[in-house]
């Protein structure tokens, strides 16, 4: 894999994943005082998909047999049941570690939820029409769609990962030539994996200023997501399974917080039963295509 990843690429290919990588970190911290750079940060995120169609091709070439649908559904939901196990033992070690984080998240989260609360509140006119409930309504809605729009886009960070890896190891590769050239590359990769988590985590508080306690508890806690994001992006060999984990993560916590309590585990819970019921079904296709070579092996026998 760490072959696949650092072979030789284009000047075009380089350029692009220096725009997603350090143009999206410059344009993060420029969101706290600018409406435009956060809009830009948004394209950003969108048009690093087209790097993400090229990057997918080096971490999941060298796998030795094609998956099925199946199999396909079966490392996502086995991805995500992994991430959120991990995820809810970070955030309780945050909760119990980083008390100001605790209290300033907490705090967040409530300002929000009351002022999602109060979209849509608008009495009725004298003249009886419905023109704000309407208006509410839409507001409503709008306020939802950005929040989903925005977790969304959260999933494409892991071009941001992958990119970062690429650069790192072929930085690696050029400043180390004689250990890379030995064959023992997996530190190399160990190295790439535990900075981009800790960017990871930096990356989240750029754009806010908040007090050093509060950003200790942001980067530790975020840092370790960004580390299970990175296990699962090398264990999965799938950049897209990866995208998608932590899009439907990020959804489902931010409608746990702001609209539909306990989203995040109901979501857990209907993608555990769908995983329970592949899994079942690949382990009778697998009994059926053992059975079947067992007859015909002893067919063949007795011929």
């Amino acid at each position: 894999m760490i072959t696949n990843l650092t072979r030789p690429i284009s000047t075009r290919l380089f350029f692009a994943m220096l725009v997603v990588t350090i143009g999206a970190e410059v344009l993060l911290y420029l969101t706290r005082y600018s409406y435009l750079a956060g809009t830009l940060y948004d394209a950003m995120m969108v048009s690093s998909f087209f790097v993400g169609l090229k990057l997918h091709e080096r971490i999941s070439s060298g796998e030795k047999t094609l998956l099925s649908k199946r199999q396909q559904m079966l490392k996502f939901t086995g991805a995500f049941i992994l991430f959120f196990l991990g995820s809810t033992i970070i955030n309780v070690y945050s909760s119990g570690t980083f008390n100001d984080f605790n209290v300033d998240y907490d705090q967040y989260v409530q300002d929000y939820t009351d002022m999602q609360m109060d979209v849509g509140e608008h009495p009725e006119t004298d003249t009886g029409t419905n023109t704000e409930h309407v208006s509410g309504f839409f507001e409503q809605v709008d306020s939802v769609g950005a929040d989903l729009y925005t977790d969304a886009l959260a999933g494409l960070e892991e071009v941001w990962r992958l990119a970062y890896i690429v650069l790192l190891l072929m930085a690696c590769k050029k400043v180390f030539p004689n250990r890379w050239a030995s064959g023992n590359k997996d530190g190399f990769l160990m190295f790439a994996l535990f900075l981009t988590s800790i960017l990871f985590g930096i990356d989240h508080t750029l754009d806010t200023a908040e007090a050093w306690g509060v950003k200790i508890g942001a980067i530790v806690t975020f840092a370790n997501m960004g580390l299970l994001f990175g296990v699962i992006l090398l264990w999965t060999r799938s950049l897209w399974v990866t995208v998608l984990v932590h899009s439907l993560y990020d959804i489902s916590a931010t409608l746990s917080w702001y609209y539909v309590d306990y989203a995040v585990e109901l979501v857990a819970l209907a993608v555990l039963i769908v995983h329970a019921v592949l899994l079942t079904l690949e382990n009778i296709k697998r009994k059926r295509a053992l059975d079947q070579l067992e007859t015909t092996e002893g067919v063949q026998a007795a011929d």
